[in-house]
């Protein structure tokens, strides 16, 4: 079924398909609409969710949990500083092994106040034990979702799992997308059976003890241990998606990267300003490459390495500045994972897009030129860059 949709319209719709047993949500700017969608849904009697409008982020985490514990399926949305005043519960969500799913528009955590797009909302829970799958357009953003229970909910994973897409840029900008039908979701993503529940009157359990020195160590080498096998699951997964819908996806897309000497590897959906100007360049001569990381964490650092391998000069766009005078993120897991890898190119950090500013082709372009000169001379220089700010490279 193809239709013209928003992202946040696509994310509504992908839960309706989903139809999972309780949404909990708070509105904020930019991610409000999902939820506001969801709840007309609700009202009509075409899921039959139970919704919980809740007085705070914090609580709606908090409800999410509860529901999921107790052997329900449970979604939420939010962005920025609605994540942050979910903190201490989204720790809480990934210990307990609970794969709520939650749909994050991303936008610039406060403060100064900003309600426009960047990454520092995903970027600051990036290590909370969360799956984090990016999204470049609606269509991915959509097709992320549908996907998104399949893998977190998997016996090995048990994971709680975010999909980002960005603030405005996608939420809000309406594209053609093609839906699958209700049919096919609800049989593709299954019904949810719980091992362990605290409604099962078979084998009463406890969910949030304490845990101290004898045990918590062991506890969150489970969760890790269990991030790594999301790799395979994700793969797993996508297989299966490609089989129903025609649409493959992976940990990451290539674009123009069989030859590439200079690439950017990017997120979102700076991605498709990247892949129009690798193209402009191709017409050039210049062997550009984009390479779209979609899966964040579980960070799939020895693939992406092996992908950047034939590469002469390779630019990493972050759209959240770490602050701690080494670069962004992104940067830093990508060049540890070709450091493991014994992958050596030369490769900088550009932090760009802070609070929606815009990222034009012609920025972009520069990237890529910075590149080329790179390979010309030889000289990386500083490796920590700034990307359309005044006053500052």
């Amino acid at each position: 079924m193809r239709e013209r949709l928003s992202g946040n319209e696509a994310a509504a719709i992908a839960m309706k398909q989903i139809n999972p047993d309780v949404v909990a949500a708070f509105p904020i700017t930019p991610s409000t609409e999902i939820p506001q969608y969801f709840s007309t849904f609700v009202s009509n009697g075409t899921v039959d969710t139970e919704f919980v409008a809740v007085e705070s982020e914090h609580s709606a985490m908090s409800a999410c949990i509860g529901a999921q514990a107790a052997g329900g399926r449970a979604m939420t949305a939010t962005s920025a500083n609605g994540l942050s005043l979910m903190w201490e519960m989204i720790y809480i969500a990934s210990s307990l092994r609970l794969p709520i799913v939650m749909s994050l528009v991303n936008r610039a955590v406060s403060g100064p106040l900003n309600i426009h797009n960047d990454h520092s909302d995903a970027m600051g829970v990036r290590d909370s034990g969360w799956i984090q799958l990016f999204s470049e357009n609606n269509q991915e953003a959509y097709d992320n979702l549908v996907m998104a229970h399949r893998i977190a909910e998997h016996k090995d994973v048990l994971l709680p799992l975010m999909v980002c897409q960005d603030g405005f840029i996608t939420s809000h900008s309406i594209e053609n997308i093609e839906l699958i039908e209700d049919e096919k979701v609800k049989e593709f993503v299954g019904t949810y059976k719980p091992e362990h529940y605290l409604l099962n009157d078979k084998e009463p359990i406890a969910v949030g003890p304490l845990d101290l020195q004898a045990y918590l160590f062991e506890h969150k080498t489970q969760q890790a241990i269990a991030m790594r096998n999301a790799k395979k699951v994700i793969l797993d997964v996508a297989s299966d998606f490609e089989k129903m819908t025609g649409r493959k996806y992976s940990f990451f897309e290539e674009y123009k990267m069989e030859d590439a000497e200079v690439v950017i590897v990017c997120m979102n959906s700076t991605a498709g300003t990247a892949k129009y100007t690798a193209d402009k360049l191709r017409e050039q001569g210049i062997k550009a490459g984009v390479l779209k990381v979609r899966v964040y964490r579980p960070f799939p650092a020895e693939e992406i390495a092996k992908a950047l391998s034939k590469a002469k000069a390779i630019a990493v766009l972050d759209k959240a500045d770490s602050l701690n005078a080494v670069g962004g993120a992104l940067f830093e897991d990508v060049v540890s994972g070709m450091f493991v890898s014994k992958v050596q190119i030369p490769t900088v950090n550009y932090v760009y897009g802070i609070g929606g500013r815009d990222t034009t082709s012609k920025d972009i372009e520069s990237v890529y030129n910075d590149l080329t000169e790179i390979v010309k001379t030889g000289e990386m220089g500083n490796p920590y860059r700034y990307l359309g700010v005044r006053g500052c490279k």
